[in-house]
């Protein structure tokens, strides 16, 4: 058994509110004790009989402490680069453009399938170090570049394979092969959808927490969606919907129905919608750097004035962002979406455990996950100033791994 205190900290964000002068004792993996330092009692039953008698007190200098950080949607299992797009869209190329020189989804699939495991569990790897290294310590990482049974099944052992290894952020492991037609079934998106589903059972035994569909009228419909997502449901997997449709064609009012997590990348909705959301209390993820791509911004002050819960994530994926900051999101939804500091604070970590169904993390409290991070400041209010501010200590089940 370990004890830790955490002392001297000048601002503590819980995940529900700021304390100030606050202190935070650990017992092995969790939080036995959080509070005011004028509060800190000096024997915690089942944890310490007298403060004197922990194993390691760190002082955090009056600096500021939240929760980890938790990205709710990003795409970081795939090989390659799509950077020759990047090129051609900031010229002004339509994504018709981009897909007619044979870019696309279909590009990284080509690329991802022809990759060997090693190589890519390497570069999968490296690039998770980089959400922990920026305080993210719980990443949503989906699956969808290989677009094949086996493929896909492969994707999620290595995401639970890597969780495993030291210095790697927590995993929710989202099935998502509904990314895009894969090219032996070109015309034949319903028979896709329909062999996609049947490898879900497959899915949840490998490790898969949920599963994903594309909702798209040039891929795959709100009829499509049901159906996948219904089969999910079956086998235990919690159910997403890319709900980023353009023009829009149900598929919120769909989700609300359906009882999904979440609805992420909501770029175009009404009101009708947003009170739907607001009735099933459905988490809605954002994601302010595809929106910047996009160049639609999703109406997350209006969600949250409705009492939708938000969460946020990177989007990070090859062709269109490499963020793997979320307080760099942090920063932008702040500038883009109208939110407060502590609405951007509550939406990347209790918003963004609520949008992946985790009640363990995303708050300090007793009995959650010593997930926290002590930052390069000692107000919140840098996050909104740094553009991507930057760690000095982050703990993962109360063990430092950065």
């Amino acid at each position: 058994m370990s004890v830790i205190l955490l002392t001297n900290i000048g601002r503590l964000w819980t995940g529900t509110e700021m304390l100030t002068k606050a202190a935070i004792l650990l017992k092995d993996d969790r939080i036995a004790w959080v509070g005011t330092a004028a509060e800190l009692p000096q024997q915690v039953p089942g944890v310490v009989d007298d403060l004197t008698d922990v194993d390691e007190v760190v002082n955090i200098g009056g600096g500021l402490v939240t929760p980890g950080l938790i990205d709710a949607h990003c795409h970081p299992v795939y090989a390659g680069d799509r950077y020759a797009e990047v090129t051609m869209w900031a010229k002004g190329a339509s994504r018709g453009d981009i897909f007619a020189a044979g870019g696309g989804v279909s590009t990284t699939v080509t690329i991802t399938r022809g990759t060997d495991p090693w190589t890519l569990c390497n570069a999968v790897r490296e690039r998770l170090r980089h959400w922990v290294l920026t305080g993210a310590t719980t990443v949503e990482a989906k699956t969808g570049y290989h677009l094949t049974r086996d493929g896909e099944l492969a994707d999620v052992r290595l995401l639970r394979s890597l969780e495993e290894e030291p210095g790697m952020p927590r995993i929710h492991a989202t099935f998502f092969p509904a990314h895009g037609v894969p090219p032996e079934f070109f015309g034949r998106p319903k028979e896709y959808v329909a062999a996609a589903a049947s490898w879900l059972a497959d899915a949840a035994t490998a490790g898969a927490d949920g599963v994903d569909i594309y909702c798209d009228n040039q891929q795959f419909t709100t009829e499509d969606a049901h159906m996948l997502l219904g089969v999910g449901r079956s086998v235990g997997l919690r159910t997403t919907l890319h709900a980023c449709s353009r023009p829009r064609h149900g598929a919120v009012r769909m989700a609300t129905e359906l009882g999904c997590s979440s609805v992420d990348l909501l770029h175009e909705t009404d009101d009708q919608d947003i009170l739907a959301l607001a009735g099933a209390r459905i988490p809605v993820v954002a994601c302010p750097t595809t929106s910047l791509r996009e160049r639609r911004t999703p109406p997350v002050r209006t969600l949250l004035d409705h009492g939708v819960p938000v969460g946020l994530g990177t989007d990070h994926n090859p062709g269109q962002t490499g963020a793997t900051s979320m307080p760099l999101v942090m920063a932008l939804s702040i500038s883009m979406f109208e939110m407060t500091v502590q609405e951007a604070l509550t939406a990347a970590t209790l918003g963004s455990a609520h949008a992946l169904g985790l009640t363990d993390r995303g708050v300090l409290a007793p009995g959650c996950l010593a997930d926290l991070v002590q930052w390069d400041a000692d107000h919140e209010g840098a996050f909104g100033w740094s553009m991507g501010l930057q760690t000095l200590r982050v703990w993962q089940g109360g063990r430092t791994i950065r």
